[in-house]
């Protein structure tokens, strides 16, 4: 019973249920769910646009956690290219905010000892796996490498295993 419930919460409630995607009386989606569907198509365009950039100009693959991991080298050229790249991901959400007039909406309902165990867990994954979400699913699924495909499917299974896990475990 327990294991039921815990495979019929992973299945997600008719789009309809979603805020923002409601349908206008012609069929089509409505002005509402546009709200959501254009920032997310600007975001996806954003994010290869500056893989992109980075490989075109730099010779890089913008894996996140290389690029991190890279700032505890010796200062060089490298070295402020992946700083410039890492300062333009946090500095995202503030610039999100100056433009829009409101800070990205997020709910974050884990604890904090929960959320460092987790970053601690994802950059053990990511250094064993090689690489991020980014490097792999981004960059390596464009250049169609083999190793990146097995290791987003890996990503993706883990996932899912997760919540299942944990849904089944703490309801």
């Amino acid at each position: 019973m327990q294991t039921e419930r815990a495979l019929a919460s992973l299945v997600p409630p008719p789009l309809s249920r979603y805020a923002g995607s409601r349908r206008s009386s012609r069929g089509g989606l409505s002005r509402t769910s546009m709200g959501t569907y254009l920032p997310s198509l600007a975001g996806g365009v954003l994010i290869g646009l500056s893989a992109v950039m980075l490989l075109l100009l730099n010779g890089r693959i913008a894996g996140v956690s290389g690029l991190v991991a890279g700032l505890g080298r010796r200062p060089d050229r490298r070295w402020l290219a992946d700083l410039a790249f890492v300062a333009g991901l946090i500095l995202g959400p503030p610039a999100f905010a100056a433009l829009s007039g409101h800070w990205p909406e997020m709910r974050i309902v884990a604890s904090l000892p929960i959320l460092a165990l987790a970053g601690l867990l994802v950059g053990f994954g990511a250094r064993l796996g090689s690489g991020c979400t980014s490097g792999h699913g981004v960059c390596g699924l464009a250049r169609l490498s083999p190793r990146s495909f097995v290791a987003v499917l890996t990503f993706l299974a883990s996932g899912v295993a997760t919540v299942f896990l944990v849904r089944v475990l703490f309801g």
